[in-house]
């Protein structure tokens, strides 16, 4: 085997580790938002929401869980993305790698705001110091304070997914069409973020955003995983 083609097989694997990590951060992610936090948190209802919390303990955890699953994936993913467009534009790749970490560490941190109101609910001393309905009322703000650290984090994210956009649509080894996705996602998580810091009633548009955002970030963001997963990349810069 040539050294060129050593250095393809090399490539490859990592465009392939970069998909399975991806497609690991998407099922993590949408377990963990959708299926557990979006399960048991009540909007509007302190009081449900904690004994949610009290009764769902185990499986909260399991979604925390499930984040630091994510978290980890999300480092080794920036890191192999950097890898196999580092030839395109090494120091696009950079900055897109840069940008995903620094929204994983903001995830990273903002999930003390998860991990504290189990201790509230779980009865600990020093709880004692507290009603119940202030226990109640400090397990919502938190939360909703995660929820919002979560949007912050999902800015960088976005700006991320453009830069990605940006390196899919010059490569030559990954369909255009998949880096105009990422372009669109990446857009529509930037739009997302600013539209609830700036819309005082963007409750009233939530319902509107999560199909106009995420449905075509989950469809972008998929097909890149599976592409990277199925089909890895050409370094000679054909596609196959």
């Amino acid at each position: 085997m040539s050294g060129g083609d050593g250095e393809g097989e090399t490539l490859r694997s990592w465009a392939r580790s970069a998909g399975v990590a991806y497609l690991a951060i998407i099922v993590t992610g949408i377990f963990a938002e959708f299926f557990v936090r979006s399960a048991l948190i009540v909007d509007g209802d302190a009081g449900a929401t904690a004994a949610n919390l009290a009764a769902a303990g185990g499986r909260f955890r399991l979604g925390i869980a499930a984040e630091f699953v994510m978290l980890v994936c999300d480092v080794g993913l920036a890191a192999a993305l950097y890898v196999v467009f580092r030839s395109v534009d090494r120091n696009l790749a950079l900055l897109a790698a840069c940008f995903r970490l620094t929204h994983g560490a903001v995830v990273a941190v903002n999930l003390l705001n998860a991990w504290v109101p189990l201790t509230l609910v779980g009865g600990g001393a020093w709880t004692a110091a507290f009603e119940p309905a202030q226990i109640d009322a400090l397990v919502a703000l938190l939360l909703d304070t995660h929820g919002v650290g979560y949007q912050i984090g999902l800015l960088f994210f976005g700006v991320h997914c453009l830069l990605m956009g940006v390196l899919v649509a010059r490569s030559g080894f990954v369909p255009r069409v998949l880096g105009i996705l990422l372009l669109v996602a990446g857009a529509g998580y930037i739009v997302d973020t600013l539209g609830r810091t700036l819309l005082v009633d963007y409750a009233r548009w939530e319902s509107v955003f999560l199909v106009v955002v995420f449905a075509p970030a989950l469809v972008a963001e998929l097909s890149f995983a599976l592409w990277l997963t199925i089909r890895g990349v050409d370094p000679r810069g054909r596609r196959r």
